[in-house]
C-alpha cells in the first residue's frame, strides 16, 4: 500500500475535477430554483411600492442572491461529494484505485483540497460580498422597498431603553458627537405603566444627554398634545448606546465586528453571542472540508451488493445532522449555555471524528 498522501497526480486531478463540478452544478441548481420561489413571494411586496418595477425586482436578486449561495454552499459540497463517489463507486473506479494499494484517505484527499479551496472562497466570499448584500437588502426592507436614507453609516430602527423608558430611532447616522437621530419615538413610563409619547424629527447629542428638536408630546392621561421647539432628555445615555444596539454580525465583516466587539466590550456591553458569531466566520466556511469526509461511506463497499443506496442515505444523513448540530450550538451560544467558542468550533470538531470513526471502522 502507497503511504503518500495522495494518489498519482493524474487521479487526484481527475477526482478533484470531478468533484468540483458537480458541486457547482449542483449549487447552481439548488440556488436557481430557491431564488425563483423566493421572488415569487416577495414580488408582491416590493412592486406595492409606488414608483417599483422590473429595476427593482433584479435589485432584490442581486442582494438575495449572495445569502444564497453562502447559505447552500456546504449542502451542494455534501451532494457533490456523493454524486462523485457514487459515480466512482457504480463504475468500480474505487475497486480499481484500492486494489491498486490506494487507502480511502488518499481517494478522498483529493475532494479535501478541492473542498479546502471552497471553503477559502466561501469566506472571501461571505467578508466582501454578502455582508455587503445584508445590509443593503435589510435597509431596504425597513423601508418597505422604498427609498433607502443616504449616508453609508445608517442604522434603521433602532430601539434603546432607558431606565423604565424606550427610546426608538427611525434611523441613526455617525458616530460619536457626531451622531444624529431621526424619527424619534420617547416612550415614557412610570412603573410599565405609559405616561406619555414624545415624537421628535431629529435628535443630537447635548451635554450628558440629548437634544430633540420640533419635539410634539401626547400626554396619555388627559389624552392633550402638547407642542415645544426644543427638549432635552436620556441624561446619562452616549452616543454609543444607539450605533452599538444594532450590531448584526451577518452585516459585518470579521474585522468590523472584532472591533465591534471591543467597542461593546469598553461600553460593559455583553458579548457572548456576537464572539460565537465571530468564530463562527471561520468555522461555517470549512463545514465544506468535512462534507468529503461525511460523505465518504457513500463511495465504499461493492455497489453490486444492493447497499449503495443505504451507505448513501447514511452519508447525506451524517452531513444534514451536522448542519442541525451546527444551529444547535450556535443557539446555545446565544443563550449563554455554552462558551462562544465551544458553540462555533464543537459540532465541526465532533463530526470530524465521527467522519474518521466511520471510515476507520469500515474501510481502513
Amino acid at each position: 500500500m502507497s503511504l503518500a498522501p495522495f494518489p498519482s497526480r493524474r487521479i487526484a486531478i481527475y477526482t478533484a475535477k470531478m468533484f468540483l463540478v458537480r458541486t457547482f452544478a449542483v449549487l447552481l441548481m439548488l440556488v436557481l430554483v430557491l431564488q425563483t420561489l423566493d421572488l415569487l413571494g416577495e414580488s408582491g411586496k416590493i412592486l406595492a411600492y409606488p414608483g417599483n418595477g422590473e429595476p427593482e425586482l433584479w435589485r432584490y436578486v442581486g442582494y438575495r442572491l449572495p445569502q444564497l449561495i453562502s447559505r447552500f454552499l456546504p449542502f451542494s459540497v455534501l451532494l457533490g461529494t456523493l454524486i462523485t463517489l457514487v459515480t466512482l463507486n457504480q463504475n468500480s473506479e474505487i475497486v480499481i484505485l484500492k486494489a491498486a494499494g490506494i487507502s480511502a484517505h488518499q481517494i478522498l484527499a483529493p475532494l479535501m483540497i478541492a473542498s479546502l479551496g471552497i471553503a477559502a472562497l466561501s469566506f472571501t466570499f461571505n467578508e466582501r460580498v454578502l455582508t455587503r448584500a445584508n445590509r443593503a437588502l435589510d435597509s431596504w426592507q425597513n423601508v418597505d422597498y422604498g427609498k433607502v436614507p443616504p449616508g453609508s453609516d445608517t442604522l434603521p430602527d433602532v430601539w434603546v431603553r432607558y431606565e423604565d423608558d424606550l427610546i426608538h430611532a427611525t434611523t441613526v447616522t455617525g458616530h460619536g458627537q457626531q451622531t444624529r437621530l431621526s424619527g424619534v419615538t420617547v416612550y415614557q413610563r412610570d412603573g410599565g405603566r405609559l405616561d406619555a409619547i414624545v415624537s421628535a424629527a431629529s435628535a443630537r447629542p447635548e451635554g450628558d444627554g440629548w437634544r430633540i428638536e420640533k419635539v410634539s408630546r401626547f400626554v396619555v392621561a388627559t389624552g392633550r398634545t402638547e407642542t415645544t421647539p426644543m427638549m432635552h432628555t436620556a441624561s446619562g445615555i452616549g452616543p454609543d448606546r444607539f450605533t452599538l444596539s444594532d450590531v448584526d454580525a451577518d452585516q459585518l465583516s470579521f474585522p468590523e465586528l472584532y472591533r465591534a466587539i471591543g467597542n461593546l466590550e469598553a461600553a460593559g456591553r455583553p458579548t457572548g453571542p456576537l464572539r460565537a458569531a465571530l468564530y463562527h466566520k471561520i468555522s461555517g466556511p470549512l463545514a465544506a472540508v468535512l462534507m468529503p469526509l461525511l460523505g465518504a461511506v457513500a463511495g465504499f463497499g461493492l455497489a453490486r451488493s444492493g447497499r449503495l443506496f443505504i451507505r448513501t442515505v447514511i452519508g447525506m444523513g451524517l452531513g444534514f445532522a451536522y448542519f442541525v448540530g451546527d444551529n444547535f450550538a450556535l443557539a446555545m451560544g446565544n443563550f449563554g449555555a455554552v462558551p462562544p467558542i465551544l458553540a462555533a468550533w464543537a459540532p465541526f470538531l465532533l463530526f470530524y471524528l465521527i467522519g474518521e470513526s466511520v471510515l476507520f471502522r469500515t474501510e481502513e
